[in-house]
């Protein structure tokens, strides 16, 4: 759907397709139970995000749909990915968000490989597709070593300019990846210890990366190098933390510092060029979506609506706490001095008076 962003009006709605959420519970899972995605209780299929150039808005589903529209609503392309490479085996529902590079759509599937169950193994994937066509242009197979769950991951792949050129990070299956957005071809790659399943992924500032393993795992510091090298393995980690870091939101750099929240709500800073730690408080409530980082303040949501904002500073200064209706797990955006928040219940546009 489209809304205008000043108003709140609903300007068209479209329906891609429609698809079963089925669900199960929290537990591991075994065999056959394996061999397709259920979907855990705090998402569904229209969990990935839209993303967008200013020409064509992209959207993808957890039932495979990929599909690409005009500002006007009219669809341009469409096509399914589970019906062109194979049916999801992600534990907990596909959420991949696509992204745009240039004239390209790249989508990501880090999923079980199944390889020891035997029979026919499942592929997690990188893919391509002509924005404007839907044609394929690419596909990069991404197996790794990791076996169940541990293959799985619900990140979405960050593009950023570094080495004379566009490049392509992927955290996921116990690793950390780079690849050419306009080929597909992987350029390095940083292998990690073993861990289930990873959900927050990386973010670029400055010429570093900054990442956590899987599942509460620690949070590592990398410099991308120079000329096309770069990290092959640990010793290429330049500082690395361990304590209360995210399984779910994304690290934010504002002003030379790394902020975080773990998802039962300890906030810290670190200094982004050290990892030192600058400070760490205890916020209100559990967390999933990531914080952000505007005008020199950082933004934090909790799962009940309660956004405290902090100074973007090396001591901790809370500046204000703010509550909306409804539970808010997607992360808040700032965009022409607004900043949105979506709640189960409502779309919100918050300005200053």
């Amino acid at each position: 759907m489209k809304i205008n962003k000043r108003t709140g009006k609903l300007v068209w709605k479209e329906r891609v397709g429609t698809g079963e959420t089925r669900r199960m519970p929290m537990r591991g899972k075994s065999g056959d139970e394996r061999r397709e995605q259920k979907f855990h209780q705090h998402h569904n299929l229209a969990s990935p995000t839209p993303a967008t150039d200013g020409e064509v808005v992209i959207v993808h589903f957890g039932n495979g749909d990929l599909a690409a529209y005009d500002f006007e609503g009219k669809q341009l392309w469409k096509r399914n990915l589970q019906k062109d490479h194979g049916t999801y085996t992600i534990w907990w529902g596909h959420a991949n968000s696509p992204v745009l590079s240039k004239d390209l759509v790249i989508n990501v599937c880090m999923q079980d490989s199944l390889a020891d169950l035997g029979g026919e193994k499942s592929t997690s994937y990188l893919v391509a597709h002509e924005k404007k066509t839907g044609k394929l242009r690419w596909k990069t197979e991404r197996m790794t070593e990791s076996k169940a769950e541990e293959c799985d991951s619900y990140t979405t792949p960050v593009i950023d300019y570094f080495w004379g050129g566009d490049k392509m990070v992927v955290a996921g299956a116990n690793q950390l990846d780079c690849y050419d957005p306009e080929t597909g071809k992987q350029l390095w790659r940083l292998e990690l210890p073993k861990r289930i399943r990873t959900i927050t992924g990386p973010t670029i500032c400055g010429g570093w990366i900054f990442f956590c393993e899987g599942f509460r795992g620690p949070l590592h510091a990398v410099k991308v190098g120079i000329e096309g090298k770069g990290p092959i393995d640990l010793s290429d980690v330049r500082w690395t933390h361990k304590q209360n870091t995210p399984d779910t939101p994304w690290p934010v750099v504002c002003n030379g510092f790394l902020f975080m929240i773990s998802d039962d709500g300890i906030a810290q800073c670190l200094d982004a060029s050290t990892g030192t730690l600058k400070w760490k408080e205890r916020l209100q409530g559990d967390f999933k979506a990531s914080p952000i980082a505007v005008d020199g303040r950082v933004y934090f949501l909790n799962l009940t609506g309660r956004c405290t904002v902090v100074a973007a500073e090396e001591k901790f200064n809370k500046i204000a706490e703010n509550q909306i209706d409804g539970e808010t797990i997607a992360s808040p955006i700032a965009s022409d001095g607004r900043i949105y928040l979506r709640s189960r219940k409502a779309l919100y546009a918050i300005e200053e008076k």
